[in-house]
Order: structure tokens, then C-alpha cells, then sequence
């Protein structure tokens, strides 16, 4: 991936960078071990306000238990810790015995604090995320069990939601799987057939499974997501991710979502370099370069990223989301790792100095939802819920962590 050899001086603030994001994973995972289980109940607490105070009777959703599943997996094979292995087990067994619908297949949205299933809808996003942390988990556990939950999930995507008129994904269903007239993800979506979103987080599943499942249906499930964002998710005029789009990928919004540009650019390059398709690989190259591009374009003074905005009323919603920011990190990182220019490498390390002295929730632990525009902390969402989570924040400093150790080693 590299095309870069850092100088001493830059080597040795990459180090410090390294150095830095070892310290906060291990504070994020230390606060989830210590305020997420939940004892009453069993599994993981619904909601954790920023004063850490559970909410024992809160809905769990499947998003949440996949992204702790996830991360808990991920810092395992990273640290060899053994209380992340348990935590992981613990993810795994709640979702296994809670979250599966026997039934009609696939993941509930929610469950109660009582783990009956609440709300039943079949979001593929949801999907999604459970393949995602099957197959990281199945890393650490070789528990075959797990990878065949992920191949049936896989195999279920495919059968339902695949458009095998057009391409591509349908976003959502009720439980049985017949179609459902409200397919939004959350209240703030558009009600469209397809979104960036979903895309980009099966694509993010499938390259997981692959990695441990190399099936060549898979391999072209996964290229054809490629294909899907290079030639109809990024608006080939702005550089930026469409978010909405109908059956025939019609432009549905015009909004655009910062975060997710820079994720996408690492997410997709990722992918294309798990297929090893050398013209596919070149394509993706330049398409997380000009996502990057696109999403520079959303970086405040202070070395933030915005989280949207929206040219129709030409509104820049300047709020600071703690995952923009983590996956800015991650990034901004990358794309210098392509290009060689330093540039890239100050907004990511720009980025993490905003995320350390704004973001990171020194009195009580984790990350807080994120900044106003006033600077002000958006507290209402607390440090656990359907949508906050350890994933991309561990993750960022996980990803930053290891290519900077693979960086180190090419130049010693």
C-alpha cells in the first residue's frame, strides 16, 4: 500500500502517534470492559450516559453488540489480551442466543432489555455488521460455528436484497423479508431503495469474511461492490459520496457526509487489495485519493472535520462527530501512504491533536459524541447507545497503530 519511506523526523512522529493511539485503545477498551456489561441483565447495557450511569432497562441493538463484537476481536488478535477474548465471547454468545431471528433468518434490529425481539425489521445494515464481527471473531475463536452464522448471513444478503436487475443492495425489509415501506436507517435518512451507507459496510463485511472464506462467489460479490461505488456511488463531478439513490441509481440527495468520504476511501482500497485485481486495484487507488480530495474539503481551523453539508441551501452543518474524526485519523493516513504527500500525514495528525484535547472524555472515559458548532459538548447521546459504540474508535487506533508499525519496519 505504501509509497512512502518517512524521513527520521517524520518516523519519529509517527512513532509518537503509535505510541499515543496504544495508550487510547487501551483506554476505550478498559471503559467498555468496565461500563458496558450488563449485569442485570445479561449481554451489554442499551445505554451508558456521560456520567456513566447505566440504563439497564434501555433497548440493545444488533448494530451495537455486532460493532463491540468487532472491536473486542480485532483488539485480541492485536494485544493478545485475554479480557478481550472474554469480551468477545460474551458479544458472541448474546448475539447468537438474542439477536438471530430462528425463523425467518438474519439479525432483529432490536431487542428489549429482556432479549425479546422489539423491532423485527430486516435492516441490511444491521446484517451487515453481524457478518463483519462474525468474521473477525471467528479469527480469534476458530469456533466454525461463527463462520457459518457469517456464510449464512452472506448467503441470506444475497437471496433477499441483492438487485439482480441492476446491481447492488436493497436496504431494508420486515422481518420475513417481504418488502417494507419505511427502508430509513435512522429518522435523518432519506426513504430510498439504496444508500452509500449500507453499501459501504457490506462491502466492509464481505472483505472481512474473505479473509478468512476465500469463495470466488464472494470474491465477485465483492468486486461488483467495487463497481458499484466506481461507477454510481461517487459523483464523478464532486468527488463526493451520493448517499441516497433509487433502484436505477438515481441521485436522490444532494447532502454530503465528510466522514463518510474518508472512510470510504480506506474501506474501499482495502477491498480492492484483498481481490488482487491489478486494473480494479489502480482504479480504487485513484478513487480513495479523490474521495480524500472531497472530503479535505470539509476540515475546519481547528483541525476537525465537519461532520455535513448541504449545497442546496450552501449549510455547513459544523458539528465535530467523535467517528468523523476517528475515521479522518485513519484516512487522511492512508491517503499520504498513497500519494507521498505530507499534506495528507498533518490532517490526520491534526486531526488526532483536535480528537485529544475536544473529543476524548479525560474525567470519565471514552469518546464523547461529539463537539456543536459553539464547541460544546453534544451530550444527549451519552458515551453508549444504539449508535455509539467502540468500533471506530478503536478501530482508528488500531489501523494507525499497525501501519505505523509496518512503516517502522520498512525503515529500520
Amino acid at each position: 500500500m505504501s509509497n512512502v519511506m518517512p524521513s527520521k523526523l517524520i518516523a519519529a512522529e509517527i512513532g509518537r502517534y503509535a505510541k499515543e493511539t496504544k495508550d487510547e485503545l487501551q483506554n476505550i477498551l478498559d471503559y467498555w470492559i468496565s461500563f458496558s456489561p450488563d449485569i442485570l441483565n445479561g449481554g451489554f447495557a442499551g445505554a451508558v450516559n456521560n456520567e456513566n450511569i447505566v440504563d439497564f432497562s434501555a433497548e440493545k441493538g444488533s448494530v451495537l453488540n455486532s460493532r463491540i463484537l468487532w472491536s473486542f476481536s480485532a483488539a485480541f488478535l492485536l494485544t493478545g489480551d485475554q479480557q478481550c477474548l472474554l469480551m468477545a465471547d460474551r458479544a458472541y454468545a448474546y448475539i447468537r442466543d438474542s439477536f438471530l431471528d430462528l425463523q425467518y433468518g438474519g439479525v432483529f434490529w432490536t431487542v428489549n432489555a429482556a432479549a425479546q425481539p422489539s423491532d423485527t425489521k430486516k435492516q441490511v445494515y444491521a446484517q451487515a455488521f453481524a457478518i463483519y464481527a462474525l468474521s473477525e471473531y471467528y479469527k480469534t475463536s476458530e469456533d466454525d460455528d461463527a463462520l457459518q452464522l457469517a456464510r449464512d448471513l452472506y448467503e441470506l444478503l444475497e437471496e433477499r436484497s441483492f438487485d439482480k436487475k441492476y446491481g447492488g443492495y436493497f436496504e431494508a425489509f420486515r422481518r420475513d423479508w417481504t418488502e417494507i415501506d419505511d427502508l430509513r436507517l435512522s429518522a435523518k435518512d432519506a426513504n430510498e431503495k439504496k444508500t452509500m451507507n449500507t453499501h459501504l459496510h457490506i462491502l466492509e463485511a464481505y472483505t472481512c469474511l474473505y479473509s478468512i472464506w476465500e469463495d470466488e462467489g464472494l470474491k465477485y460479490k465483492i468486486i461488483g461492490l467495487l463497481r458499484n461505488f466506481l461507477d454510481h456511488i461517487i459523483d464523478p463531478d464532486t468527488g463526493h459520496l451520493i448517499l441516497f439513490m433509487d433502484e436505477h441509481w438515481a441521485k436522490k440527495a444532494d447532502t454530503i457526509s465528510y466522514g463518510h468520504d474518508i472512510e470510504a476511501s480506506w474501506l474501499l482500497l482495502e477491498a480492492a487489495e484483498a481481490v488482487k485485481d491489478s486494473d480494479l486495484l489502480s482504479e480504487t487507488r485513484h478513487a480513495a485519493l479523490v474521495l480524500a480530495e472531497a472530503a479535505a474539503r470539509g476540515l475546519a481551523e481547528d483541525g476537525s472535520l465537519y461532520y455535513e453539508y448541504e449545497p442546496s441551501t450552501t449549510h455547513m452543518v459544523n458539528e465535530k462527530h467523535w467517528w468523523v474524526q476517528a475515521e479522518a485519523m485513519v484516512g487522511f493516513f492512508n491517503a499520504w501512504q498513497l500519494s507521498g504527500e505530507e499534506r495528507f500525514l498533518r490532517i490526520s495528525l491534526n486531526v488526532w491533536k483536535y480528537t485529544k484535547r475536544q473529543i476524548v472524555d479525560n474525567e470519565n472515559g471514552e469518546w464523547f459524541w461529539g463537539r456543536t458548532g459553539d464547541g460544546s459538548v453534544m451530550a444527549h447521546e451519552g458515551k453508549v447507545g444504539l449508535w455509539k459504540c467502540p468500533y471506530h474508535n478503536s478501530r482508528a487506533c488500531m489501523e494507525i497503530i499497525k501501519r505505523a508499525e509496518k512503516l517502522n519496519r520498512i525503515y529500520e
